[in-house]
């Protein structure tokens, strides 16, 4: 595999980790706005953990989600879905460094350390896909919220924290994928270098004298 694909493509994956990393703890994952005058104005944001309120003096009231049975069912699945793709992209870190051929750690056995790093590309894509259906899922559940004319609750929006779990999400499909078509077409090389094999010098002559026939003699061969 090419060190720079290896490079790259652990780049993408660790920037997704971190990425992913940053998106659970952000406050913003939806955010309103609750009208009314100046004193009265405020803004609510939530996120998988707690929800606050900001009033229009700049004061911060946030209060922790008292009990997570007592949550709806995408906010419980988002939660696990995000720390199962923190904890995907771990194993896919640590797989690619110890498969990479510029590391060390796993020795100079190339094909141990190929099938470590696609076993690496298996977990980022792992985790790129249950960041995406995190995301995607709670964000659905904000827009069918918001346009439903019944719906007598408050309206919430898009918050900042979806587009970063979106960007990680991107990150790590990315870099898995990168992984696997590289070693794929590594793999395919590989089996062409051994299907083929040049005849020596020795295997092509002793061919020919064994081809021709005892009988028959060229014309020097009576002189």
């Amino acid at each position: 595999m090419n060190p720079a694909v290896e490079a790259m493509a652990f780049f993408l994956g660790f920037s997704g980790w971190v990425m992913s990393g940053i998106a659970i703890p952000n406050p913003f994952w939806r955010v309103s706005e609750m009208e009314g005058n100046v004193i009265t104005a405020a803004t609510v944001y939530e996120n998988l953990w707690m929800s606050c309120l900001v009033e229009s003096t700049g004061v911060h009231n946030c209060q922790e989600f008292p009990s997570m049975l007592g949550l709806s069912g995408h906010v419980q699945a988002s939660r696990a879905l995000m720390i199962a793709s923190i904890v995907m992209g771990t194993i896919g870190l640590v797989s690619t460094l110890v498969g990479m051929q510029c590391s060390k750690i796993g020795g100079e056995n190339y094909i141990l350390k190929g099938r470590i790093t696609v076993l690496g590309g298996v977990f980022f894509i792992l985790q790129g896909l249950c960041t995406m259906i995190a995301v995607s899922w709670y964000a659905f559940n904000i827009t069918q919220e918001f346009f439903d004319p019944l719906y007598p609750g408050t309206k919430f929006e898009l918050g900042q924290g979806l587009y970063i779990g979106w960007c990680s999400a991107t990150l790590a499909l990315f870099g898995g994928s990168c992984l696997l078509c590289a070693c794929g077409m590594t793999s395919k090389e590989e089996k062409l270098s051994y299907s083929y094999r040049a005849p020596t010098r020795g295997t092509a002559y002793t061919t020919s004298i064994t081809t021709q026939s005892p009988h028959h003699y060229g014309r020097n061969a009576y002189v």
